[in-house]
Parts: C-alpha cells; sequence; structure tokens
C-alpha cells in the first residue's frame, strides 16, 4: 500500500506531528483532536510505502491509522525515550 501524506507541525507541542491523505483537511479530523494539537501548519508531502523508513514512526503503522481513523498523530519523544538514549550513550562508551 502507497499513500501521498500530508504532515503538519502542531503547535501545542515540540515534535507532534499530524499525518493525513493528501486528499483529506486538518478541518476533517474530530475536534476534540484539533483543541489538542493547536495550529498545524503543513511541514511536508510524502510519499509513504510500507517499506518506507520513517524518522519517528513506523510507516506500516501511519497507514494503517489513516485508513482506520482518517490520520495519525505523532507524539514527541518521551522524557523516559530521552534517559534512555542517554543511559545508552554512556554505556557506549565503556
Amino acid at each position: 500500500m502507497k499513500r501521498i501524506c500530508s504532515i503538519y507541525r502542531c503547535s501545542k507541542k515540540e515534535g507532534m506531528y499530524l499525518y493525513l491523505d493528501k486528499t483529506d483537511t486538518v478541518e476533517s479530523i474530530p475536534k476534540p483532536l484539533l483543541k489538542q494539537i493547536g495550529r498545524t501548519e503543513l511541514a511536508m508531502t510524502l510519499l509513504i510505502s510500507e517499506e518506507k523508513k520513517l524518522a519517528r514512526a513506523n510507516a506500516k503503522e501511519v497507514l494503517a491509522s489513516i485508513s482506520d481513523k482518517g490520520f495519525y498523530l505523532q507524539m514527541p519523544p518521551g522524557e523516559i525515550d530521552t534517559q534512555m538514549r542517554e543511559v545508552r550513550d554512556q554505556n557506549s562508551k565503556l
């Protein structure tokens, strides 16, 4: 499966992105979600296939979520992720 997606940067949290099918608009997502993500700004348009490597999301999950829900919301990396990276980096120097 392949899909051309519009990817929007969300103003509420750094690193939060909304993925939509290119033919959909931000107004098509549920109103409560719109309030949670704040203003959106188009970051990029991208052809996503199941084999595509994405920086912080699994392409198969993105495509499945867009098919099922009409959108995919990428959350920013958590504090635990940051701490785990720091521990990994320290241990790799030993």
